[in-house]
C-alpha cells in the first residue's frame, strides 16, 4: 500500500512541468488539478514547520517542487495563493539557518520570482532578504541575496528613479551603521550602498551620509571601507563606464544586415535594442561630466567631516589602525622606505590650498626635507621630495621658510638632472611668488626689478588676487580681427573703431536680452594716474656713504625698463579692462572663450612654450589630482622601469596624429580592412615567410636557358595582351 502510494506520487511530482503548462495555457479548466497539488503543498508544509530540522530528504524533495511549480502559476489563482508569499517568507525568516541549502536557495529564487509577477511588492521582499543577509553565517546564502538585493534596487529605478524605496532603504542602511558603531555588520551596508553610487543608481547626498558615518565607525573594516569610498568612488564609476563605453554598436551592419538577411521578429528585436543602446551611449556623450571627489562635494560639511575623522581616527591614541589605513598622518608615515610613499606625497600636495595656514603646512614641509633631500639621499629620493614641496608650495607658498628654502635652492647644482631640475623647479616658483626670501644672485633679472618697483610684493595669508577672466585677452584679439576683416569687406579702414552691436544682438536673440548701446560709456572712463612717483632705493646703504656714479645709472637704466613695460602693457590692460567692465559676455562669447583656451593650450602644448613660472602645467589646474609617476619626475620616465609599449607611448606623447600624412596606398589598404576586403596576391607574397620563398628562387637559379627563354616569351606576350586575362583585348 505504501509503495503504491509512493508511486503515484512520483508520478504526479512527474508530471508538474506538463500541468504547469496547461495551467498557464488555461487556467480555469485545470482549477481542480492545481488544488490537488496545493493541498499537497499545504500538507507537506504543515509536516516541515512543525519539525524542520527531522524533515526526510523524500520531503524535502517534494516540498522544493511543490513549491516551485505553485510560484510558476501564482498569478493565474491570485485568491487561492493570496496567503503563498507570506508563508514562503515565514519559512525562509524562522528557519534559513537549519533549512537544506537547495530547498533554502528555492525559497529565495521563489519569492524573488512572486515579485516579478507583483504578487509581492519591493519593500516587502528588500526588509526579507536584508536581515537574513546580515545575520546568517552562509557565505553562498549571502553572496545570493546580495546579488538578489542588488538587481531588485537596479530593476526598481530603471525606468525612473523610486524616490520612496530609495529612502526607505537609505534609512534601513543608515541605521544599521549608526546603531552598532563596533559592530561588522556595517560592511553590508558599504558594500550596496557603493555598489548601487558606482552603477548611478543612488546619487544624492544621503547616500554620502550613510558612507560619512562608516568612516566614523569604531570597527576596522567598515572605517576603511568608508574612507576608500571617498577616495576611490569617482573612479571606480568613471572605470564602469569606459567599460561600457567600450562596447561600440555598429550601427550600419546593423541596417545592412537587416536589409540583406531574412526578416524575422527576434531579429528586430535584436537590432532595435541594439539602436536603443546606442541612442542611450550617444546621449550620456553630450551630458555634463561628472565633478571630482563628488562625494565630497554633497558632504553637509566637509572640513567638520574631516576634522571629525582626524580627531577620532588619528589623534585618538586607542585608535588600532595600521600604518597603510592612517593615510592623513603623512608625518609619521613619509619615510623613503615606506612603500606608496609617493601617493602619500601626492595626497599631501593635493590637499593643499591656500586657505590651509602655514603653519600647518610648515612641519610637514620640514619632514619631507629632513626625510628626502640631504647629500646622502638617492637621487630620486631628492628628486620626489623636491617635487612634493614645490607641489605644496605651489597651493600655500607661505608654507616655507627663507632659511630651509635657500638650502633647498643650493641643489641646482647637482650633478643628477632630476634633483637639478626640481631645484631649479622650485626656484622659479619663488622668483614669481616669493622674491624676497630668496638671496639676491637667485632672485634672477625680473624679480629683483619687480622687487625695486614694488610690482612684486609677499602675498599674506588670505589675500586674494582681483579676479579676472582667464584669457580674456584671447577673445579681445579675436573680436578685434574680426571687426577688421569685416570693415575690409565693407571697404572702410581697418583701425576703425566699431561697436560690433550687430553680432551682440545676434547672441542675445536665443535669450531675449536687448543689448545696450555701450558706445555712450566709451567716452566716460577716465584713466586715474597715481599722484606718488616710484620710490626706487635700496635699504642696505642708507646711512652709508653716497653711491657711486656706475650704481646711479644701473638704477636709472632699471627705472627706465620699467616704464618702458608699464607703458607697453598699458594699452593691454585698458583693452581687457574695457571688454571686462564695459560689456557683458554673451553666451556666444563664453563658447568662443572656452574654444580660444582650448585651441591656446594645444599650440603651447605642441610647440613646448614655457610657462610662467609658478604655474602649473598647461594640462593641469591645481583642483586636479596629481599622481605618484608627477612626484618621482625623471624617475618615472627611467628606462629600467619603462616595457617597450610605455616608451612608444612615451615617444608619442604630445606629438600630432599621423593618419593625414598617410600616403594613398596606405589610406586604401586601411579602408580595405575596414571593409573586410582581402589582399591581392602580390601584397601577400610580400608577408610570406622566407622559407616558404626560398625553393622558388632556388628554381629560379637553375632554369636553362631555354627555360628561361620561354619564361620570359611567355611574359612578354601576356602583357602585350594585357595581362593574364585579357583585359585590353586579344
Amino acid at each position: 500500500m505504501v509503495k503504491r502510494k509512493l508511486g503515484a506520487l512520483e508520478k504526479v511530482e512527474a508530471d508538474l512541468p506538463n500541468l504547469q503548462h496547461k495551467i498557464r495555457r488555461d487556467p480555469k479548466s485545470y482549477i481542480e488539478d492545481f488544488r490537488a497539488q496545493h493541498y499537497q503543498y499545504e500538507s507537506h508544509r504543515e509536516i516541515f514547520m512543525s519539525a524542520p530540522t527531522s524533515a526526510t530528504d523524500t520531503g524535502i524533495i517534494s516540498l522544493r517542487d511543490l513549491i516551485d511549480f505553485i510560484t510558476h502559476v501564482a498569478d493565474c489563482y491570485p485568491e487561492i495563493l493570496k496567503d503563498f508569499p507570506q508563508q514562503l517568507i515565514d519559512m525562509l525568516m524562522q528557519h534559513h539557518l537549519v533549512l537544506e541549502p537547495e530547498l533554502r536557495e528555492k525559497l529565495v529564487g521563489s519569492i524573488v520570482l512572486l515579485r516579478k509577477k507583483d504578487c509581492l511588492d519591493s519593500p516587502t521582499l528588500l526588509h526579507t532578504l536584508f536581515p537574513i543577509l546580515i545575520s546568517t553565517p552562509s557565505k553562498t546564502l549571502r553572496a545570493l541575496l546580495f546579488q538578489k538585493i542588488l538587481s531588485e534596487l537596479r530593476t526598481s529605478n530603471s525606468k525612473t528613479t523610486n524616490h520612496k524605496l530609495n529612502r526607505t532603504m537609505q534609512t534601513v542602511l543608515f541605521n544599521l551603521v549608526t546603531s552598532d558603531r563596533t559592530s561588522s555588520k556595517a560592511l553590508w551596508a558599504i558594500k550596496l550602498t557603493r555598489e548601487l553610487w558606482k552603477r548611478q543608481i543612488w546619487t544624492d547626498s544621503k547616500t554620502v551620509e550613510i558612507m560619512k558615518e562608516a568612516s566614523l565607525s569604531e570597527n576596522e573594516k567598515v572605517i576603511i571601507g568608508g574612507v576608500r569610498f571617498f577616495l576611490g568612488g569617482d573612479k571606480e564609476r568613471e572605470e564602469m563606464e569606459d567599460e561600457s563605453s567600450d562596447e561600440e554598436v555598429d550601427v550600419a551592419g546593423i541596417k545592412h544586415r537587416l536589409g540583406i538577411n531574412k526578416k524575422t521578429k527576434k531579429k528586430a528585436r535584436v537590432a532595435q535594442k541594439a539602436m536603443q543602446a546606442h541612442r542611450k551611449k550617444e546621449k550620456k556623450k553630450n551630458q555634463p561630466h561628472a565633478l571630482n571627489f563628488s562625494a565630497l562635494h554633497l558632504l553637509h560639511d566637509p572640513q567638520g567631516f574631516a576634522e571629525n575623522l582626524f580627531a577620532k581616527h588619528l589623534q585618538n591614541t586607542r585608535s588600532k589602525l595600521k600604518l597603510e589605513q592612517k593615510l592623513c598622518v603623512l608625518q609619521n608615515s613619509l619615510p623613503p622606505r615606506q612603500p606608496s610613499v609617493t601617493s602619500f606625497l601626492a595626497s599631501l600636495a593635493q590637499a593643499s590650498h591656500d586657505l590651509v595656514p602655514p603653519d600647518v603646512l610648515e612641519p610637514l614641509i620640514q619632514k619631507i626635507a629632513n626625510e628626502f633631500v640631504s647629500e646622502a639621499s638617492a637621487g630620486e629620493v631628492a628628486t620626489a621630495g623636491l617635487n612634493a614641496i614645490r607641489e605644496i608650495c605651489v597651493r600655500q607658498p607661505l608654507a616655507m621658510n627663507e632659511t630651509l628654502l635657500q638650502d633647498l635652492v643650493m641643489y641646482k647644482k647637482s650633478k643628477d638632472k632630476g634633483v637639478m631640475m626640481a631645484s631649479k623647479g622650485l626656484l622659479s616658483l619663488y622668483r614669481d611668488v616669493g622674491a624676497s626670501m630668496l638671496k639676491k644672485r637667485d632672485r634672477g633679472k625680473e624679480a629683483a626689478m619687480g622687487l625695486r618697483s614694488g610690482d612684486r610684493e609677499q602675498r599674506r595669508f588670505g589675500q586674494e588676487e582681483a579676479g579676472e577672466i582667464e584669457g580674456l585677452e584671447l577673445l579681445e584679439k579675436w573680436k578685434e580681427e574680426e571687426r577688421r576683416k569685416r570693415r575690409l569687406e565693407k571697404g572702410l579702414a581697418s583701425d576703425a573703431e566699431d561697436d560690433d552691436e550687430e553680432d551682440e544682438e545676434d547672441n542675445w536673440d536665443a535669450w531675449n536680452v536687448e543689448d545696450d548701446d555701450d558706445s555712450s560709456v566709451d567716452g566716460e572712463w577716465i584713466n586715474v594716474e597715481s599722484d606718488g612717483e616710484i620710490d626706487i632705493s635700496d635699504s642696505e646703504d642708507e646711512g652709508k656713504d653716497r653711491p657711486s656714479k656706475k650704481a646711479k645709472q644701473d638704477a636709472e637704466k632699471a627705472e627706465e625698463k620699467v616704464e618702458e613695460k608699464k607703458e607697453e602693457d598699458a594699452p593691454r590692460q585698458s583693452a581687457f579692462s574695457k571688454l571686462a567692465t564695459t560689456r557683458i559676455l554673451t553666451p556666444a562669447d563664453l563658447a568662443k572663450l572656452a574654444e580660444l583656451r582650448a585651441q591656446a593650450s594645444l599650440e603651447s602644448a605642441v610647440s613646448g612654450n614655457k610657462r610662467r613660472p609658478g604655474q602649473l602645467p598647461q594640462s593641469r589646474h591645481t583642483d586636479d589630482p596629481l599622481t605618484a609617476e608627477e612626484i618621482e619626475g625623471l624617475a618615472a620616465l627611467s628606462a629600467a622601469k619603462l616595457t617597450r609599449e610605455e616608451k612608444i607611448a612615451h615617444a608619442k606623447e604630445g606629438k600630432t596624429d599621423r593618419a593625414d600624412h598617410k600616403s594613398k596606398e596606405a589610406k586604401r589598404r586601411e579602408r580595405k580592412e575596414d571593409l573586410g576586403k582581402s589582399t591581392t596576391n602580390k601584397e601577400k607574397a610580400r608577408k610570406k615567410n622566407f622559407l616558404m620563398t626560398l625553393g622558388k628562387a632556388r628554381s629560379k637559379n637553375k632554369r636553362s636557358l631555354v627555360e628561361t627563354r620561354a619564361v620570359l616569351k611567355a611574359h612578354h606576350d601576356r602583357k602585350k595582351r594585357g595581362g593574364k586575362r585579357g583585359n585590353i583585348g586579344n
